[in-house]
């Protein structure tokens, strides 16, 4: 019965330290590669004459809240006016369209080329839209920017010199996070976000790696799109699919860590859940497209292996499942005092699940300026939260291994408006079963002596705890948010019936 336990155990256990030292090997790739990197912004400035035209495509959905302010920046690039065009591509069924519609009025009388684009359906959700846009777009290069970001004047004078190589068919800049310490949520999210951005893309680009545009903040090469095969919408995240099939196709990728582009976090649970579930379920869709064809194109090695951990992460989510569920039996069964219990449970779980965390966030912390110990105090929370979202984004990786293409969830926007866009969520039942489970774990790792257990127990049920009480809270928020009106009404009637007695 032990060895029944003990081998799945250590398989979860090993799979997930793989995971783990690939983020150390990350660190390791970026500063090996450090003087690449310190050289890439230096790029001969091009002449007036030279700049080649730019279509700046702003895809939307429904972002009331924030298209406007997105407008205006754009209106602001600082560009010749006549090598520079934006398209505003607006599916929404709200008032969204007024607005996007009045802005780019406000731009043409401005003397800014722009348009407002509308298509008859949304089919293919985003990439569909992009899709459409190119068919009219005027420019050489393509710029895009999702609604929550703030696109800066200097965006497009700082990238486009990268093109003057016919080699090059995207460049990235580098997220920033406008509301980064709006909550512990957002300060969470925006450290995982400089970890993606600060070391796994500046660590792929130097290694000569393959990496992926983002899905915004980024300039691309019209003919590396079209040489690719164009945007699809067979999966959810286009921008990955898109991106290795042109890297594929001989293009190279840049990346600009020195050029910032603001952004807006999700500060709401549900929507950074949902999120999460899109990139997740969309990735392992692309994972089932490409990943076999790139195993067996002729790359180099390293780049066909990194694929692999690229898009493979989100399996990190059931595996966590499994070693929640894996840990009480171990706990109760294999004795604390064993010192080969000891190294197979106590210790792999305390290095394991710190170690290479510890490392990766602290660079990405490091490389911006900030203080590493800020990176270290936010881990245990990290941790947690990664815990929390396990169950729902173990659902994404079966929904994108199961069904290719599916619905774009667009992230609600806060912008100035708390509460116009809300994301609805179901009750996070396995969210509040996982953290009794974890519960059981905690009092096992004590009572049984496994002391090194017991602190990433306790996380994992902070974590599937703290989630399912957000998202609780969010959607019982939501509800009495809706009924609201309904009640003001009827306090309205019952004043009018009070007065006429």
């Amino acid at each position: 019965m032990e060895i029944a336990l003990v081998v799945p155990y250590v398989l979860v256990l090993g799979l997930l330290c793989t995971l783990g030292a690939h983020r150390a090997h990350m660190v390791y790739l970026l500063f090996r590669n450090r003087a690449r990197l310190a050289d890439t912004s230096n790029i001969r400035a091009l002449g007036p004459a030279e700049l080649p035209s730019v279509t700046l495509q702003l895809p939307l959905y429904n972002e009331a809240t924030v298209a406007a302010r997105l407008l205006n920046a754009a209106g602001s690039i600082d560009y010749p006016r006549d090598r520079f065009e934006i398209q505003v591509l607006d599916d929404s069924t709200d008032e969204t369209r007024t607005i996007a519609a009045s802005k780019v009025a406000e731009l043409e009388q401005r003397g800014i080329r722009a348009s407002y684009v509308r298509r008859p359906d949304r089919t293919g959700y985003k990439a569909g839209a992009l899709d459409y846009g190119l068919k009219t777009a005027r420019g050489e290069l393509i710029a895009i920017f999702d609604a929550d970001f703030v696109p800066q004047p200097d965006f497009l004078q700082k990238l486009v010199g990268h093109f003057q190589d016919p080699g090059v068919g995207m460049v990235q800049a580098r997220w920033a996070h406008m509301n980064r310490e709006a909550s512990f949520l957002t300060r969470i999210q925006a450290l995982m976000l400089d970890g993606h951005h600060l070391v796994e893309n500046r660590a792929r680009f130097g290694a000569g790696l393959f990496f992926n545009f983002a899905g915004t903040g980024g300039v691309w090469r019209r003919t590396a799109i079209e040489a690719a095969g164009g945007w699809q919408h067979d999966t959810i995240t286009e921008d990955l699919d898109l991106s290795y099939r042109a890297q594929m196709a001989g293009f190279r990728f840049i990346y600009r860590a020195d050029v910032s582009t603001p952004a807006e976090l999700p500060e709401e649970m549900s929507a950074f859940r949902a999120q999460q579930h899109r990139w997740a379920k969309g990735t392992v869709q692309t994972a089932r497209k490409l990943l076999g064809r790139i195993v067996s194109a002729r790359l180099p090695f390293a780049q066909r292996v990194e694929a692999c951990f690229h898009m493979l992460p989100h399996f990190a989510y059931p595996l966590m499942l499994l070693l929640t569920m894996l840990l009480l039996p171990a706990l109760l069964l294999l004795p604390a005092s064993d010192v080969r219990t000891m190294l197979l449970i106590d210790l792999p779980l305390c290095v394991g699940a710190t170690g290479s965390l510890v490392l990766f966030y602290a660079t990405a912390e490091y490389v911006q300026g900030r203080s590493i110990w800020s990176a270290i105090a936010k881990l245990p929370l990290l941790i947690a939260m990664g815990a929390g979202l396990a169950p729902h984004l173990t659902k994404a990786v079966f929904s994108g291994l199961t069904s290719m293409a599916g619905e774009f969830v667009r992230t609600p926007k806060r912008g100035g408006a708390a509460g116009r866009y809300r994301q609805v969520a179901q009750l996070p039942i396995a969210e509040i079963a996982l953290a009794l489970l974890s519960l059981a774990n905690v009092v096992a790792s004590i009572e049984t002596g496994h002391w090194f257990a017991a602190p990433f127990a306790a996380l994992f049920t902070a974590g599937y705890a703290g989630v399912a009480a957000l998202v609780v809270r969010e959607q019982l928020g939501a509800r009495r948010a809706s009924l609201a009106p309904s009640l003001d009404e009827t306090a309205e009637v019952a004043t009018e019936v009070a007065g006429a007695a």
